[in-house]
């Protein structure tokens, strides 16, 4: 994706090569786990992420999640149609061709998601070893363009704290699909690792990349690093590759979300009315690339304390859940969930709060505890006024 290479060189020239390299190191794998811990709960109750949801945050609070979710793929999208078309026009033409190759881009995508499941498979039989390929090859350009870019001073204007906190907020911003694909894997340990290795492995390969080539070459822009990096036209098709496959899965997870709120929408008016409102978006302004670090830690503040909250629901409390009840709004988990919607309200708080400090760790603190003390007290309260009785006949399917 290009906007791991945008993650990486924005930490340049805040920091020193070296430094960048150890907070990519660090923010890697810590957003990294803390994604792929909840990539079990996928075969466990064979649910989207958004429907999973509904177990910590209820009904609506779930509902609220997948909107968020389905406005803040707006901005990736846009986001990376701006990226590959700057590329595109650039490379390939003609001269201020640049917006008509976003929205061609953004149509592309979308007819592609649109044909089904077998079109995006082909697609990303193509590009993806393409990719790869590019990848590579820009590891070993950079011996010969970095030249003394490790040596290279930091300029200051960020923490440590907040640039790994810029690092981890990229990593998190995959957390609300923590179940869309690991559910069809039959292994949940298996399935973690896959998460985990996919997240860590090539986020510290291109976002390392992204900070050598930005130190080496003064430039932020990922246009501008691949071509002063030697592709040619091939930064054209490497970074219109990215935009598309990208977009499938951008385009996708929106729809999934939408249809999660509005169940009768039908799939073709989902993708083809979010890839256009994308399209729609890449057209106005570059400045998604000037503020984008600032996205990542605006994302890290709403996403992060979710993922503390999700990991209190499934992995401390352990209280089994009855699938069937996901799906009924006037069921225990219809409406909020007065813990959960608490418990990363106060997240959110403690993310901001900490500032220039360090957020990611005091969120997820913050999260985990209050949402396992709003229980505890919840419980409470319920057994004084509920006291036990005959249990009641019959069973139901748990998972």
């Amino acid at each position: 994706m290009a906007t791991t290479f945008i993650t990486g060189s924005s930490l340049i020239p805040a920091f020193s090569v070296r430094q960048a390299l150890a907070l990519i190191a660090v923010g890697s794998v810590l957003g990294a786990a803390l994604v792929a811990s909840l990539a079990p709960v996928g075969p466990r109750l064979g649910v989207p992420s958004v429907v999973a949801a509904r177990a910590a945050l209820g009904v609506r609070g779930a509902a609220g999640l997948a909107l968020l979710l389905y406005l803040t793929n707006f901005a990736w999208i846009a986001l990376n149609n701006v990226i590959a078309a700057a590329a595109c026009a650039q490379a390939l033409g003609p001269p201020g061709s640049e917006k008509a190759w976003a929205v061609g881009l953004g149509l592309a995508a979308t007819s592609v998601v649109a044909l089904g499941p077998r079109a995006v498979g082909l697609a990303d039989r193509v590009a993806v070893p393409l990719m790869a390929g590019a990848g590579l090859f820009l590891v070993w350009r950079l011996l010969h363009v970095s030249g003394h870019a490790l040596d290279a001073a930091g300029g200051g204007g960020m923490t440590l704290w907040v640039g790994l906190d810029v690092v981890v907020g990229y990593q998190v911003s995959w957390i609300l699909m923590f179940a869309d694909y690991s559910r069809y894997t039959p292994s949940a340990r298996q399935g973690a690792l896959a998460v985990f290795l996919g997240l860590a492995l090539t986020s510290l390969w291109l976002m390392s990349t992204g900070a050598l080539l930005s130190a080496a070459l003064g430039s932020r822009d990922p246009a501008g690093l691949l071509a002063g990096a030697g592709l040619g036209p091939m930064e054209a098709l490497v970074l219109a590759l990215a935009t598309l496959t990208t977009n499938f899965v951008n385009i996708y997870l929106s729809a999934l979300a939408w249809k999660s709120v509005v169940t009768r929408t039908s799939d073709a008016a989902s993708v083809w009315s979010i890839g256009l409102v994308g399209a729609a978006l890449s057209l106005f302004s570059r400045d998604w690339l000037v503020r984008y670090a600032d996205f990542m830690l605006l994302l890290g503040g709403v996403l992060v304390p979710v993922g503390g909250v999700l990991l209190a629901r499934f992995f401390l409390t352990r209280e089994p859940v009855d699938v069937a009840s996901l799906y009924d709004e006037a069921g225990p988990h219809g409406g909020f969930a007065a813990a959960g919607m608490g418990a990363w309200a106060l997240g959110a708080i403690a993310y901001h709060a900490a500032g220039r400090y360090g957020s990611t760790l005091p969120s997820l603190t913050v999260a985990v505890l209050s949402y396992a003390a709003f229980r505890a007290f919840g419980t409470r309260r319920s057994s004084r006024r509920c006291p036990p009785g005959p249990s009641s006949p019959g069973t139901s399917s748990r998972a």
